[in-house]
């Protein structure tokens, strides 16, 4: 007899509600990664980034997806500051064109709005667009810019900037369409899982995302890895220096490196650090553990979050609503 999977073996855990960013980002990575079985993967919305590692760490949910960053604003701190005092792992990546829109209930024109309402990195992307367009328009900051379409559709006035599923989901007019301030705005996600017992729990997840079948034909022999790091080091000349060197010692690309406050004492930083190795397997492990031996005696602390294919090609394109025929979605 077949043991049917627990909601939370087949759940993916996103920043809510319906029709996020974050929520298209999750269709269009596990819409890669089906399922071997006929069941689905089980979304789940969660109030904010918080709820969605909460969620995670839990064992409510086996993946969680949320933004990391964006290519005009930068970092989403909500996220660092999440990984940075939780155990979970990231198992993948994806990027997605952001195209923001501006939103409004049936028969609401552009001259009747005067509240604008959307997440504060939406609000920021569009800053120079609502100046011109809206200089007078009370701005109001959302849990999400799916948030601000559901308002929407009860309070008199208000349009949210948003993307195309949002409209969508939400059977809402477009009153202007792609309304960022640059064309070539991006945001980065994160595929977080539970910590655990280290490699065999990454074996684990990556087994059930079948990330090494998706990625180079399903071969093992051939394959780009992006590892991202956290490591804090003493407050004194040269520490940074000393970091950064074995990365040019050992010729890896260093693809991304933030400080962030290590939210321990003031004016103490860590920093987030991503890299990408390319060649075989055991080639990819060799020389990380080479750059792991000449880290450690440089810092006071090195944690590795995860290690992972970089960023596979996305179905949301444009912001674009994806296909709802794999996933299925529930309530938190």
């Amino acid at each position: 007899m077949r043991t049917m999977p627990t909601k939370a073996a087949t759940s993916v855990a996103y920043l809510g509600p319906q029709g996020t960013f974050s929520h298209a980002a999750a269709i269009a990575f596990f819409e890669q990664h089906p399922r071997s079985n006929t069941e689905g993967w089980l979304m789940r919305s969660s109030a904010n980034i918080e709820d969605v590692f909460a969620s995670v760490e839990a064992g409510d949910s086996l993946f969680g997806v949320v933004p990391v960053e964006n290519s005009t604003e930068g970092a989403v701190n909500n996220t660092q500051d999440c990984l940075l005092t939780t155990s979970t792992l990231i198992v993948g990546e994806i990027i997605i064109p952001i195209v923001h829109n501006l939103l409004g209930r049936e028969g609401l024109t552009r001259d009747k709005v005067h509240t604008i309402a959307s997440h504060k990195q939406s609000l920021a992307q569009c800053r120079g667009w609502l100046s011109r367009n809206f200089p007078h328009a009370v701005l109001r900051e959302c849990a999400s810019n799916a948030q601000a379409a559901e308002l929407t559709l009860s309070e008199e006035g208000m349009a949210a900037i948003a993307g195309e599923f949002a409209a969508q989901t939400y059977g809402l007019d477009m009153l202007s369409c792609s309304i960022q301030d640059h064309s070539h705005n991006r945001t980065r996600f994160l595929i977080i899982a539970a910590g655990g017992s280290g490699e065999e729990r990454e074996n684990e997840v990556e087994k059930s995302l079948g990330l090494l079948a998706a990625h180079n034909g399903g071969s093992k022999q051939s394959r780009d890895r992006k590892t991202s790091i956290l490591v804090a080091t003493d407050n004194k000349p040269g520490a940074l220096f000393r970091i950064l060197e074995p990365f040019n010692t050992l010729q890896i690309d260093l693809s991304k490196i933030e400080a962030r406050p290590s939210k321990l004492r003031a004016w103490e930083y860590v920093f987030f650090i991503d890299f990408i190795v390319s060649g075989t397997e055991r080639g990819d492990h060799d020389i990380e553990q080479k750059l792991f031996a000449l880290l450690k005696p440089r810092t006071t602390s090195l944690r590795i979050l995860g290690s992972y294919p970089p960023t596979l090609p996305t179905k949301a394109e444009n912001g674009s609503a994806p296909s709802l025929a794999a996933p299925t979605d529930a309530s938190k």
